[in-house]
């Protein structure tokens, strides 16, 4: 292969590789929660694909246990793009995969048309576990995309862990005009 073919295969990599990824801003709990139309506590207990334009959603139920921002409902249909369908796979950077039998913290936004989705991508969902003792902990991975802070500076996203009532403290301060 000569030089100048290398080059010219190097070039359209490198024109074409933002196409494949996804910047994401980092949102502070306040930020997760005054962009959140709801804040559930809930196991997801199913899921499902569908095709919506041309992108595949995979939809998952949510059994609610817990309300912290918005209408009460028994359950909630989360759609978070990408997925698998009729022997098609889509799948997009910074959007995390749930797990039928987990229990989540969700940080949802529902928009005047379509689906409810994640605030903030991988940011809006944080598995809840056990922590020592009976104390719960929400927890998420950090995401491997670049992120940028608030001055649009790219950083290093962090893995959250944190007790559930840190949490929960956290969002009450943030729905009463406080910042995190």
């Amino acid at each position: 292969m000569s030089r100048k073919v290398l080059k010219s295969l190097v070039a359209v990599a490198v024109a074409t590789a933002p196409l494949w990824a996804v910047t994401l801003q980092q949102l502070s709990t306040a930020q997760l929660t005054g962009d959140s139309t709801a804040i559930v506590r809930g196991t997801i207990s199913g899921s499902y694909t569908a095709l919506s334009g041309r992108t595949i959603f995979t939809h998952y139920t949510v059994q609610v246990s817990e309300t912290w921002k918005g209408t009460s409902n028994s359950t909630a249909d989360v759609a978070i793009p990408g997925g698998a369908l009729n022997g098609l796979r889509q799948s997009f950077a910074g959007v995390p995969v749930l797990q039928v039998g987990q229990e989540y913290l969700l940080f949802l936004w529902t928009g005047s048309k379509g689906p409810t989705q994640l605030t903030g991508l991988t940011q809006g969902a944080l598995a809840v576990q056990p922590g020592a003792g009976s104390q719960l902990m929400v927890s998420r991975q950090a995401t491997g995309e670049i992120m940028l802070n608030s001055l649009g500076r790219p950083i290093n996203d962090q893995p959250v862990l944190l007790p559930l009532n840190t949490m929960r403290a956290n969002v009450t301060a943030a729905l009463a005009g406080g910042s995190n």
